[in-house]
């Protein structure tokens, strides 16, 4: 370390001297790694932004870190730390908790004699930093070393740490870790007891076994109608998003981090690099991260032969005890630093201005609207029957049922992309469940418990339908599977829940989960209605009066009109009108939908927090809808 020289940090006048008034550009234009039409174009692309300098340089690539941190050096008389000419002391970089490590950008690096030489990327913010360190470090001198180096240098010095937050940052009381049917006795008892008096009445008494069925059955149907007339109608009286309102001035954009989780997407990857540069916002105050798993070495192969812009970066996962998306998203969180976080899949194409929205948006909003969700859409409609009922059911959800919900005022269960949260609200709520396979829905009914509201907001991410049919049933069982273990997490205490929600949400939540879920998996129960409309017998024809026995008819037969009028309304639009025809064939869509509610409920015993990965990239080949066509 002998090469190393540095000046200790007394009254910054006299310490840095004349020096230090340099500007930054001047001196990168000095060293000649600007040019002054570039230095001048940086200066104007600030004054309108507002964005930090060295921000602005990174994002247009006008400079790179290395360049940056070595005029930063020179301004700021401070020692220049390169993790590979001098690979920072791992006990020292443990003096720190990586929380605080990663909210400051520093890290404990080296000692010069009795001097502790802490690095940072952000030399303007290093004596507010100071003051909170503890009085036992003793004499402290700035060194500077790049973000990716320190970031890199905590992970690795803090791999055990990071990672059981990831996987444990949400409490025990709200997280669904807890629930492996397996490893508890009690539930196991439980479970065992359930299937042995559900079996005996199937074989003693059937008929009475499938009465009750179709009595709950009917009952939840009920349920589910209301929930989804009311919606219908509370939408269809008005806009119930917000009228977006114009984006604030430049100046006043906050800074945007993004999450793109990505595993074993090696046909995609490049796709959505190519997306995400159709983005408006201003770059220099966009931090894209995408969020890859360490053992995933295709998608690892596959981004390193591609160019990314100096805006997106990527975080790598370290290997734990499972691999989810909301694990992923819980480590790559502190190493963002934007004021607002967004959540983005693999296969998405949101709309340019997106982000415009959704800043403008949290501009006006109340500081209770924690969270902001888009519309999602899907760019391969006509890939064939399959792909066409499920944009039908996502405009039915995205278009009516959710905006529908949210002017009545109940709790949103979150879609898993274009989603937007203020980070401080995200940060509070302890991030996501990592063993949750639906965490989106999870995270919204926290939000929800903890007084918070989430608005729909007018944009629109275009998304690859499913349209191959088992892999459609493995992501729908997965859904399933999370809305399971999401019902009864927040159903340990009901008594809480009802306190926290208020009656009518209360009685929403039993009603979209419980509720639907009810229908997935007695479904077939259901369809043996249409034998009475087709003229034939009905098995509990001998147990109901001809006058029940209509009555029950002609309420399937409404929830089936009801869903052919919610559908049909959701796809009146000049951009769905092709899909209108083909609303009626959801009836032999929805059973899908029973086959994996089914396997939901095998996986909800044998391996509750196994992620069932959707692949995407098969609608890449295919004619597909861009925004705006």
């Amino acid at each position: 370390m002998s090469n190393l020289s540095f000046k200790l940090r007394g009254p910054q006048a006299a310490r840095l001297g004349p020096h230090y008034q340099r500007p930054l550009g001047e001196i990168l234009v000095d060293t000649g790694v600007l040019s002054r039409e570039e230095q001048l174009r940086a200066l104007t692309i600030q004054s309108q932004c507002a964005a930090p300098f060295h921000q602005v340089l990174l994002a247009e690539g006008l400079a790179s870190q290395t360049e940056i941190l070595q005029a930063q050096a020179a301004k700021w008389a401070a020692i220049h730390l390169s993790a590979r000419e001098n690979p920072p002391d791992p006990a020292l970089s443990k003096l720190l908790d990586p929380a605080f490590c990663l909210e400051h950008g520093i890290l404990p690096w080296l000692k010069l004699g009795g001097t502790l030489v802490i690095a940072t990327s952000r030399p303007d913010l290093f004596e507010d930093m100071h003051a909170l360190l503890p009085d036992a470090f003793g004499p402290v001198v700035m060194g500077l070393a790049t973000e990716d180096d320190i970031h890199a240098a905590i992970a690795a010095a803090h791999v055990d740490t990071l990672t059981l937050r990831a996987e444990t940052t949400v409490d025990d009381e709200e997280s669904c870790r807890g629930l492996h049917v397996i490893a508890n006795r009690r539930q196991m008892l439980f479970a065992a007891g359930a299937a042995v008096v559900l079996g005996g009445l199937i074989l003693m008494a059937p008929a009475l076994f499938y009465g009750m069925a179709a009595g709950w059955a009917a009952l939840t149907l009920i349920a589910v109608a209301l929930l989804k007339g009311a919606a219908c109608v509370a939408r269809l009286m008005g806009p119930v998003m917000p009228q977006t309102p114009a984006a604030p001035a430049p100046q006043a954009l906050p800074r945007i981090s993004i999450l793109v989780p990505l595993y074993d997407e090696t046909s995609i990857a490049q796709t959505l690099v190519q997306r995400l540069r159709r983005l408006t916002y201003p770059k220099s105050k966009l931090d894209i991260v995408l969020v890859l798993e360490e053992a995933d070495e295709q998608t690892h192969k596959t981004l390193a032969r591609t160019n990314l812009p100096p805006w997106i970066r990527t975080i790598t996962v370290p290997g734990g005890s499972l691999t989810t998306k909301p694990r992923a998203m819980n480590y790559a969180l502190g190493f963002c630093d934007g004021e607002i976080v967004g959540i983005y899949d693999a296969e998405d194409n949101p709309a340019p201005d997106q982000l415009e929205c959704v800043a403008a948006r949290f501009a006006t909003a109340p500081p209770e609207v924690a969270c902001l969700q888009g519309i999602l859409d899907f760019y391969n409609p006509r890939a064939n029957w399959l792909a066409r009922c499920f944009a039908v059911e996502y405009a039915s959800w995205f278009r009516i049922i959710l905006p529908g919900l949210a002017r009545l005022g109940f709790a949103i269960p979150l879609g898993g992309t274009t989603v937007f949260f203020r980070r401080e609200v995200l940060e509070k709520l302890g991030g996501w469940d990592a063993h949750n396979v639906t965490e989106d829905a999870d995270l919204g009914m926290r939000l929800a418990r903890r007084g918070y509201r989430t608005e729909m907001v007018d944009t629109v991410t275009l998304e690859e339908a499913n349209c191959r049919w088992w892999p459609w049933v493995r992501q729908r069982s997965r859904w399933l599977k999370g809305y399971m273990c999401t019902y009864r997490v927040h159903m340990r205490r009901p008594a809480r829940l009802w306190r926290d929600l208020g009656a009518k949400r209360f009685i929403g939540f039993q009603v979209f989960f419980l509720g639907a879920l009810s229908q997935f998996v007695l479904a077939p129960v259901l369809w043996s209605f249409w034998l009475v409309v087709l003229g034939f017998s009905h098995p509990l024809s001998a147990w109901m009066s001809p006058g029940m026995m209509t009555a029950i008819t002609a309420l399937f037969l409404l929830t089936e009109v009801l869903g052919l009028i919610i559908g049909a309304a959701a796809v009146a639009s000049p951009r769905h009108r092709h899909l209108i025809p083909w609303v009626p064939t959801l009836m032999f869509y929805f059973p899908l939908g029973s086959v994996a509610a089914y396997k939901a409920l095998l996986e909800l015993l044998r391996k509750p927090f196994f992620w069932d990965k959707t692949e995407h990239g098969h609608a890449l080949g295919s004619a597909t809808l861009e925004h705006g066509q």
